[in-house]
């Protein structure tokens, strides 16, 4: 029928936007089809129900799935028990919304007196070992996330405090690497061209140039080179 082939659509498009990673769009484009959440198949529901509580985005169908079983038209279905179920166990209990799951087990007319006290047995179960969780929780545990929390930030400072004293620290010294040696560098090598190539080294003139050039070279080499590391210079 044409019901059941756009039953069928429907289910190959939910497993086709989850697979693209688009769960988000999975109930507004279902609903473009079906217009309102009583109208869903079960199939359908049953779906979006496990794909949003499979994302951990469960209160995404609390509306929708609590209209759907509140419908009138829907408590003559044979799937209103197993959907009812798995809303409580997917949507409810996980929200930690007790007192709405026993209204709405209470409010279905569809359900028969066992499977009514069968879910309601669940809800209170559920209940009970949330209360217990809540009661045996220490202190402790309660202010080690707030605890661990402040801890990282106080290393996250320390961290950019040193990385910023090292950034400096490293310009310091680049800036002095690189004002002090290369520039006296540069103004010996500028003057060795002058001395060879412009002056005769033979020229009693030249002597006093290439005198202030040798000096010039041997400050350039201390100040590159430490005390332990200096080759002997030799006149």
């Amino acid at each position: 029928s044409f019901a059941e082939v756009k039953c069928s659509l429907c289910v190959v498009g939910i497993q086709a936007l989850a697979e693209m990673n688009r769960w988000r769009e999975v109930l507004s484009w279902v609903l473009q089809y079906y217009h309102v959440p009583e109208q869903l198949p079960p199939k359908v529901l049953e779906l979006c129900i496990l794909l949003y509580s499979q994302v951990r985005e469960p209160q995404v169908m609390l509306e929708a799935g609590s209209t759907w079983l509140r419908a009138q038209a829907n408590q003559r279905l044979p799937e209103l028990g197993s959907l009812l179920e798995l809303y409580l166990e997917q949507v409810l209990l996980p929200l930690g919304l007790f007192e709405g799951a026993e209204e709405l087990v209470r409010g279905c007319a569809g359900l028969d007196s066992e499977q009514q006290l069968a879910l309601l047995s669940t809800v209170r179960e559920s209940c009970r070992r949330r209360a217990q969780r809540e009661e045996t929780t220490s202190p402790a545990e309660e202010q080690q996330e707030p605890a661990t929390e402040t801890a990282l930030g106080v290393l996250s400072q320390k961290l950019l405090t040193m990385l910023t004293l090292l950034r400096r620290a490293l310009r310091s010294m680049s800036n002095h690497f690189y004002l002090l040696p290369y520039k006296k560098m540069l103004l010996a090598t500028f003057l060795l061209y002058l001395v060879v190539v412009r002056l005769d080294p033979a020229s009693p003139t030249s002597l006093p140039f290439i005198y202030k050039l040798v000096q010039l070279f041997r400050q350039a080499w201390a100040a590159m080179l430490s005390p332990i590391h200096r080759p002997p210079i030799r006149d």
